[in-house]
């Protein structure tokens, strides 16, 4: 079962994030001061809002054993809604190589999966495929059950779960440019 009060207590959220402030964000040629200091920490907060939401709807009808993050965007939702959870966190990575090209898989999932039901986070979804693709694979372990989510649904594509919809392009801090 879920323990609830971690999802709705934010500080308590908050310092299982190492402090509130995860290190996968900052990247690796800025000093945290500088960075701290460039206003991520507010951009933060709005993920770490995002990431609780997804929380919420999952463990509303759903119990995962372990979280599965797609690498690379998919990792930080996906490890975030685990530490919330207090779920598992494993990762296997799916690319992309060009915009109009299908997904390909480059690390496969855990054998731990095997027997589990697992939750396959990613950080946008629009055609699904690569979603389509983590999941299937996934399936091949024969987990107990297998579902999807994402933080943001910017197509027509439905995964199990979603904090937002949207029709806007989406740049994360952790996307821009340093």
């Amino acid at each position: 079962s879920v323990d609830h009060s971690r999802i709705v207590d934010r500080p308590a959220a908050l310092r299982a994030l190492n402090g509130g402030i995860p290190t996968l964000y900052v990247p690796c040629d800025v000093t945290m001061g500088a960075w701290l200091m460039s206003h991520h920490v507010d951009r933060l907060r709005e993920g770490d809002e995002l990431c609780r939401a997804l929380a919420l709807r999952i463990s509303g009808s759903f119990d995962p054993e372990i979280i599965v993050g797609i690498a690379k965007a998919g990792v930080i939702p996906g490890v975030v809604v685990a530490s919330i959870l207090q779920r598992d966190f494993a990762s296997m990575a799916v690319t992309r190589q060009e915009s109009d090209r299908r997904p390909t898989l480059v690390t496969a999932p855990p054998p731990s999966v095997r027997g589990r039901r697992v939750l396959v986070v990613d950080e946008t979804c629009d055609s699904g495929d690569t979603l389509k693709l983590a999941a299937s694979t996934i399936k091949e372990l024969r987990p107990s059950g297998v579902k999807t989510a994402v933080s943001f649904k910017t197509g027509a594509y439905e995964p199990d779960f979603y904090a937002l919809a949207t029709e806007s392009f989406i740049i994360l801090p952790w996307d821009r440019d340093v």
